[in-house]
């Protein structure tokens, strides 16, 4: 044992300098080693200009690849080889890029991102209902919907196109103010409602009819267009087209009416909603405040007089007994649950309807003399029908009801058909007058100024 404590002794100051020595085979590997665990990373240094500061190395291009630090870095001793006119020009030319992709004709827009989700966004909750009405925001589609907008001054807020053919179609500037954003014609295609898109939808601020600038109101007649009750989109567009076609002066819809701005109303219409005013959402109080002037409500009756009850005691005249006599009219007693109810005659709301005060209208049809005088006609929707409160307007302002002959078989027509009948013949009947009026004082004015 004290032997080998004795080697140990003399052991350990070799091995002490050992790590110090510089010869032997075996010094040599333990001073690699030891080198090995000290070493630390090389220190970069730059050459110093002549105030003795160092240089810092440009940054590394974005577009260059791993190695470009190494190539941008200038070595100790060698001047920097890169192209000077290139490295002058390149900003610039970058700059060139963008203003020209970012400029139409002095307007500017935005690229939409890839995962941009503004489009998808702003048409989901432009199609719905509540959103149009607690936000005031409507969507247009399409060249000819938009333009028809903002030549009556409504206000854009979003447009999103796939072109810049497409932009320029519309009238530039009028977009002043409202976000651009070009988006790929897939993600439009996505999003659209129509079979061939045309690369255009546009976000707009609810137009108010007071303050939109029609341009046919010069070729207005006094006529007006009550929609009662329609819920069809196909069919309000249809009747919203025929008014304007027709020279009216205003459409009002009554509560329970499908909504104008819907997608549906507004391709149908054809663009009318920026030809007259059109006026939501009303009670039946409301719509005596929309007219200018006094005028005459007619109802348009699909019966055409089979459903009339003849009294065997009286003198051969038509009483009306019911509200189902009036064809379009509900017969619902309840009007604050059920606010317009279908009528149907097999059931036995016979003896409900008698004690009920019903109004009396007289019957003409559709071609006589009943557009006299500033008047208004009052549409009901093919399922549900006209609502009391029309009747009763009638009555109040000694309408009538108006009626389309048909063949026998044929139970009525379709309500934007029948609407597209009556209102052309009211402008017929009212242009006429007009021309007769005019007559008779160019007449008296005449032999005024003879005496």
């Amino acid at each position: 044992m004290a032997a080998l404590m004795r080697g140990v002794m003399r052991l350990f100051p070799t091995e002490r300098n050992a790590f110090l020595s510089t010869s032997g085979d075996i010094i040599v590997e333990s001073r690699r080693f030891v080198r090995g665990l000290r070493r630390k990373p090389v220190r970069v240094l730059f050459p110093e200009d002549d105030a003795g500061k160092a240089v810092k190395p440009p940054p590394p291009h974005p577009q260059s690849g791993p190695h470009a630090a190494e190539q941008t870095v200038p070595r100790r001793g060698h001047p920097d080889r890169s192209d000077p006119v290139n490295t002058r020009t390149e900003p610039a030319k970058q700059l060139h890029v963008t203003v020209s992709k970012d400029h139409v004709d002095g307007l500017r827009y935005e690229r939409a991102f890839p995962g941009d989700k503004r489009l998808s966004r702003l048409v989901s909750v432009a199609r719905s209902r509540t959103f149009r009405e607690h936000q005031g925001k409507i969507l247009l589609e399409g060249k000819r919907l938009v333009c028809d907008a903002l030549e009556v001054g409504a206000r854009p807020h979003t447009v999103f196109f796939s072109a810049l053919d497409r932009l320029r179609e519309l009238p530039l500037d009028k977009l002043r103010g409202a976000a651009i954003v070009k988006v790929k014609f897939e993600d439009i295609k996505i999003w659209s409602d129509v079979v061939a898109p045309q690369g255009v939808i546009a976000i707009f601020a609810r137009p108010d009819p007071s303050r939109l600038n029609f341009s046919q109101r010069g070729q207005s007649v006094p006529m007006s267009l009550i929609c009662d009750n329609v819920r069809d989109p196909g069919n309000l567009g249809t009747m919203l087209r025929c008014a304007a076609a027709a020279g009216c002066r205003d459409v009002l819809l009554t509560k329970g009416c499908v909504d104008a701005w819907e997608p549906k109303v507004l391709r149908a219409a054809m663009g009318a909603h920026f030809r007259l005013p059109v006026h939501s959402n009303l009670d039946w109080e409301e719509i005596g405040n929309h007219f200018p002037q006094p005028v005459t409500v007619h109802v348009a009756d699909s019966s055409h007089g089979h459903h009339l009850r003849r009294d065997p005691e009286d003198d051969g005249t038509h009483k009306l007994s019911k509200p189902g006599d009036y064809g379009w009219v509900s017969s619902s007693a309840s009007r604050k649950k059920t606010e317009h109810a279908e009528y149907d005659s097999d059931s036995d709301s016979d003896s409900e309807d008698e004690g009920l005060s019903l109004p009396r209208v007289e019957t003409k049809l559709y071609h006589e003399n009943w557009a006299q005088s500033p008047s208004a006609l009052v549409i009901g929707g093919e399922t549900h029908g006209l609502s009391m409160q029309a009747v009763q307007l009638a009555e109040k302002t000694h309408g009538h009801r108006l009626f389309i002959p048909v063949v026998p078989g044929v139970d009525s027509l379709n309500s934007a058909m029948a609407a597209s009948i009556i209102l052309f013949e009211g402008r017929r009947q009212l242009v006429k007058l007009q021309q007769t009026t005019g007559k008779k004082r160019q007449a008296k004015a005449d032999r005024s100024g003879s005496n």
